[in-house]
């Protein structure tokens, strides 16, 4: 990093590892924490008391927002009775706010599952999206840690210029990727496959948040069977064993996608993004 001095005044909550992740670009020496790992599902998290102790000691909360945390993190906010991270609240961000979400929807109700009417709320994936919302993100600290602002921008200056010398060779190595079509969990990689040009054409869930059934796995095995489909697709976090049931029996590869940074080896953005294209990529090349 640019800069390293002796001490932050920030202490940031994360609800996601990816903001963890991108917090940690911007302010490395600031106390940073993340309340989910990548191998939890961010729409159900339990209030915990180290959850709500961490939260009561922010002076920034970070989280996606479109109601990805609609579940917890309000009970989270109540609890901590913290005014800094409140909503309207400077130290309160919401990376959907900063950007235009995908799949967005006017009308929402129960029968739907577990849908989100202010858009996917997973845009770790959307490489553009991402300079967007780190830009706002070093905005808001410098905004709330006036003394440091030179030092969150100078770290952005140096994330953006990794960031964007990067994005030409992702795309450059998915490029084998345009056109071909999957089955996956939910729609937890919207992004990446707008990005890279993978068609979603069935999902394993068959209403949002629901498990699949054995009627639903049928219907998505004859959809396989048109022979267009290149793999299935799953999250660390998903129950595997659907995805496993069809792959079998369909004959395709398998993929599991890392879904933030933090396991794996994955230590960061860049790293998750090398994972999941060349996850992808090497389904793509296996012989049917």
């Amino acid at each position: 990093m640019l800069w390293a001095p002796r001490s932050w005044a920030l202490s940031v909550f994360a609800c996601e590892p990816e903001y963890a992740s991108l917090a940690r670009e911007l302010a490395p020496e600031a106390d940073i924490f993340s309340a989910t790992t990548a191998l939890q599902d961010p729409h159900q998290v339990q209030a915990r008391p180290s959850l709500i102790a961490k939260m009561r000691r922010a002076d920034l909360a970070v989280c996606a927002g479109a109601e990805l945390e609609v579940g917890w993190l309000p009970m989270l906010q109540m609890k901590a009775n913290n005014p800094r991270i409140r909503n309207g609240q400077p130290g309160m961000f919401y990376a959907a706010d900063q950007v235009e979400t995908l799949d967005k929807m006017d009308n929402v109700d129960r029968t739907m599952g577990d849908v989100h009417a202010q858009g996917n709320p997973h845009m770790q994936f959307s490489p553009e999206r991402v300079t967007t919302i780190a830009t706002a993100l070093a905005e808001r600290m410098a905004e709330l840690d006036p003394d440091n602002g030179t030092r969150y921008q100078a770290n952005l200056a140096d994330f953006l210029g990794r960031w964007q010398g990067a994005v030409p060779q992702w795309q450059a190595k998915a490029q084998p990727l345009a056109g071909h079509k999957v089955i996956a969990y939910h729609t937890s990689f919207r992004y990446l496959f707008d990005w890279v040009g993978i068609s979603q054409v069935g999902d394993l869930e068959p209403k949002p948040g629901l498990p699949p059934t054995t009627s639903h796995l049928a219907t998505l095995l004859k959809r396989a069977e048109q022979g267009d489909v290149m793999a299935v697709v799953y999250t660390g976090y998903q129950d595997s064993r659907g995805a496993q049931w069809l792959a079998q029996r369909a004959d395709l590869p398998l993929v599991e996608l890392p879904f933030g940074p933090g396991v794996d080896g994955i230590a960061d953005l860049f790293d998750l993004y090398d994972h999941a294209i060349d996850a992808l990529v090497a389904a793509q090349r296996e012989p049917r």
